[in-house]
């Protein structure tokens, strides 16, 4: 066995390297079919990073969030507050002390952003360490629910957000002083936009992917495991509980806000809109049809929530055109059906997910 392995290690090393190699191509040939194709597997990527960070809350340490889309949110504001020149217009003492603005180097605004989300994750654990099951649930949808309001309303006494207006002249990315708003040429190679923010969306999901491979085994990921699975047992056994509890929405939020502020400087605009109900629920509906607790199961639970139903709501209309001659079905009402209907097949045929996360053998 011990001369298979390295063998095995091998093999597993080529493999990610051709999969990451096939990724880093799926642009450049999506974009042959059309820009929109692209945008679409940027945000793929982008739920697959709060795919992976509500997995650390719900999948690793068993607490069910349903306002996890707050720290998307909080992560986008941080990004665009910091950028644009919103805040530069409102205050004006502030515009006298930064004549040049805010603009911080991406390198260190994103950071922040996780920073600032994941204080928020410890700010929303506090109040919740004694609550579980359902209870649990309702306050963090709660908590989800007064982010956006105070989002939506934060635009009087004191114009902060900007209310339902929302931010705009968000500045976008930039590295080693290029902008990704701006095309890149390399050689007779010219990156566009599209392709470059997918590019680095990409880096930090297989990063983001990383440390979640890393956590799952390791002494605090055994120590989420132990209290999903018995949170008075794992007291009993001299696990910090509160802490680790804290640790978990910290973690998991901290992807939230890095997938906010990458929101945030694609778009170039936010709004409350963006931060709904609805999003924390699609994202709770992406971990649940991947697997809680898998992965990958995860990763191919946000791909399938997402990409499909856009593609769909790019060729239902043609498809339907084509073999009926009209649109019997809207896109939109088309994706939802497919939406829900894929939950409830799951929930019968594959009640743990489609990839269903390795127990122990005594659970």
């Amino acid at each position: 066995m011990t001369g298979i392995k390295p063998h095995a290690r091998q093999h597993a090393l080529w493999a990610v390297l051709l999969v990451t190699l096939a990724l880093v191509l799926l642009p450049f040939a999506a974009g042959l079919i059309g820009n929109a194709w692209v945008r679409i597997l940027a945000f793929a990527l982008l739920y697959v990073m709060l795919a992976l960070g509500l997995n650390i809350v719900v999948g690793y340490a068993g607490l069910l969030d349903l306002g996890y889309v707050a720290f998307y949110a909080v992560g986008a504001y941080v990004y665009a507050l910091l950028t644009a020149p919103h805040l530069l217009e409102q205050f004006p003492a502030l515009a006298t002390h930064f004549p040049h603005g805010l603009s911080l180097p991406s390198w260190a605004l994103i950071p922040l952003c996780a920073a600032v989300a994941a204080l928020f994750g410890v700010l929303l654990g506090f109040p919740v360490l004694r609550l579980r099951g359902d209870y649990l649930a309702i306050v963090t949808l709660g908590f989800g629910e007064i982010i956006r309001i105070f989002m939506n309303n934060l635009n009087a006494p004191i114009n902060l957000t900007n209310g339902p207006q929302g931010i705009t002249g968000i500045a976008p990315l930039a590295l080693a002083g290029h902008s990704l708003s701006q095309p890149l040429t390399i050689g007779p190679v010219s990156v566009s936009p599209l392709v470059q923010h997918y590019l680095v969306f990409l880096a930090m999901a297989l990063l983001m992917l990383l440390v979640s491979i890393r956590l799952q085994d390791s002494r605090i990921g055994r120590a989420w495991r132990a209290i999903r699975e018995d949170e008075t047992a794992a007291k009993s056994m001299g696990i910090p509980t509160r802490n680790i509890k804290l640790l978990a929405f910290a973690m998991g939020a901290s992807f939230g806000g890095i997938a906010g502020g990458l929101f945030a400087a694609f778009q170039g605009f936010v709004s409350p809109e963006s931060f709904g109900l609805m999003e924390s629920i699609v994202i709770v509906a992406m971990v649940v049809l991947g697997g809680m607790g898998h992965v990958w199961g995860v990763v191919l639970g946000a791909v399938l929530l997402y990409a499909i139903p856009e593609a769909l709501r790019h060729l239902a209309r043609p498809v339907q055109l084509t073999l009926f001659g009209e649109e019997l079905v809207a896109p939109e009402a088309l994706r939802m059906l497919l939406f829900g209907l894929s939950m409830v097949l799951i929930m019968l045929l594959r009640p743990r997910g489609i990839l269903a996360a390795r127990r122990a053998p005594h659970d």
